[in-house]
């Protein structure tokens, strides 16, 4: 990380420390683990924005199925899906401390050399040998590379019956996928959405929320029938979208109709949720410019992946995965159906077929972190830090601010603010200088504040400040809900 960008990450890292957007878990406690982030307010207010916009966009759009499946599943969930014998990264031990490294991670950041993590284990300890890589604590020498299974065991009931905590959340989506194609009367092609958390026993977690051990997904199981890949009904509503698609050294841009037709992206069905997902990262605020969809080689990806793009947008800390896009072909539903020994099979109209599956595996804290430090500036005109949040996604709608708290204007400042706070998301601040409770809601993305003063009580009209612009404007107090109900609505 350069200079700059670790000026840029560290601004984002204080602005969500002081303005109630995640800080570390157990923070009061020396033996706290690493991996473990919680959401405050602020981080609360975002994540269900963006959760509720997800759903907008993407869930209802299709008319999809949400399901919340349980966090601890059964040994033969994972014996099936293959994450007890596949999931896994590479480590080494330092031969004299004891440290441990994930060793991916450790040459690239050493030596600057990609190796997949899926690669043979041979191949990390010719590159360690080969760049003179030592451990970073006290220099010593590596053993073997090994692999490490990330899977969080947990024992049921006082026998302690083995389970785990799901790595993913998609797990539950395909054992549930009979009962649900019944009980809901599906039709191929069948969308399935969860949200919740997954748990990875990540070697080393950095950076806060990009790498955790607790962490949340909201995940989209598409099924299929694998010889109709190419009708999609509303393929021409994203035709003309925007793809940045790297399948070499830089990324081509092309429409999502251009990339099935030139080979790059295999199908219709795959390009179309490509694009739904550019159109809503767009509205997150994203900018969409730095985005890529890098196709992944044979050893980089998931092993139950036939095709797979990973969704990449360029921040501080270098690309950043925030959703992986998988063609899983009928890998787990297959496997299931063996394992269990039960029938996974549908009915498409008079053909009777085991669905195929495309996945949009997005992860939210990456996003949010993202969203984030896309949207913070630094305004050195007016010396001000102004996170420009789209206003549907602000976790502060609306300040509500009395000029002072004397002279009757607390009382109609607090009156004011309680005929919105059930429908707004609105702050009430009385304390300290009007200037510094202006700069405090636009460091933390609200963006618009209403001032409260002398005036308001001779005619019945406040003020309005608008975050981005500073721009002032009176109005009547009968006029904020309609002007408030404008500026936040979704798109």
């Amino acid at each position: 990380m350069t200079t700059d960008s670790a000026i840029q990450y560290d601004s984002v890292m204080k602005l969500a420390l002081e303005r109630g957007f995640y800080f570390p878990s157990c923070e009061v406690y020396g033996d706290a683990q690493a991996g473990f982030w919680e959401y405050g307010p602020s981080g609360v207010g975002l994540k269900n924005k963006f959760l509720q916009l997800w759903r907008r966009e993407l869930v209802r759009r299709d008319g999809m199925l949400e399901i919340d499946g349980s966090q601890i599943m059964s040994k033969s969930v994972f014996e099936a899906s293959g994450h007890l014998a596949s999931f896994a990264d590479p480590i080494v031990k330092c031969t004299k401390c004891g440290l441990t490294y994930r060793a991916d991670k450790m040459i690239s950041e050493t030596a600057d050399v990609e190796i997949p993590e899926s690669a043979e284990l041979e191949e990390f300890d010719d590159a360690i040998i080969k760049n003179h890589i030592k451990c970073q604590k006290c220099n010593g020498e590596f053993g073997s590379t090994k692999k490490f299974n990330m899977m969080f065991r947990v024992g049921i009931g006082p026998e302690g019956e083995e389970a785990y905590l799901r790595p993913e959340t998609c797990q539950s989506i395909f054992v549930d996928f009979p009962r649900l194609f019944k009980t809901m009367r599906g039709k191929l092609p069948l969308g399935i959405a969860q949200v919740g958390k997954s748990f990875r026993n990540e070697i080393s977690p950095r950076q806060s929320l990009l790498r955790l051990r607790e962490f949340y997904q909201a995940e989209i199981e598409v099924f299929c029938n694998p010889q109709h890949l190419d009708k999609m009904n509303n393929f021409d509503e994203i035709q003309n979208t925007i793809l940045h698609i790297q399948t070499g050294s830089d990324p081509d841009s092309m429409t999502c109709k251009e990339a099935v037709e030139s080979g790059v992206v295999p199908n219709y069905f795959v390009a179309y949720y490509m694009g739904l997902l550019v159109e809503f990262y767009e509205k997150t605020g994203i900018d969409v410019e730095k985005s890529r969809f890098r196709k992944l080689g044979e050893k980089e990806k998931a092993f139950y992946a036939k095709v797979a793009f990973d969704f990449e947008v360029k921040t501080s800390v270098g690309w950043l995965e925030l959703v992986a896009c998988n063609y899983r072909s009928s890998y787990d539903l297959s496997s299931h159906a063996k394992k269990s020994k039960e029938k996974f099979e549908v009915m498409d109209g008079e053909e009777k077929v085991l669905p195929h599956v495309f996945e949009i595996s997005m992860g939210i804290d990456r996003s949010l972190y993202t969203i984030l430090e896309h949207s913070m500036i630094y305004d050195k005109e007016h010396e001000r830090t102004v996170l420009s949040l789209k206003p549907y996604l602000s976790p502060i709608h609306v300040g509500v601010l009395s000029l002072v708290k004397k002279d009757g204007l607390r009382e109609e400042t607090d009156q004011i603010y309680q005929k919105i706070r059930r429908k707004y998301d609105a702050f009430l601040d009385h304390s300290g200088a009007i200037g510094r409770r202006y700069r405090r809601l636009d460091e933390a993305g609200a963006p618009l504040a209403i001032t409260i003063d002398h005036q308001t009580l001779e005619d019945q009209t406040v003020t309005i400040r608008k975050r981005d612009s500073m721009e002032q404007e009176r109005i009547k107090i009968s006029e904020i809900d309609s002007i408030l109900s404008e500026a936040t609505s979704f798109p």
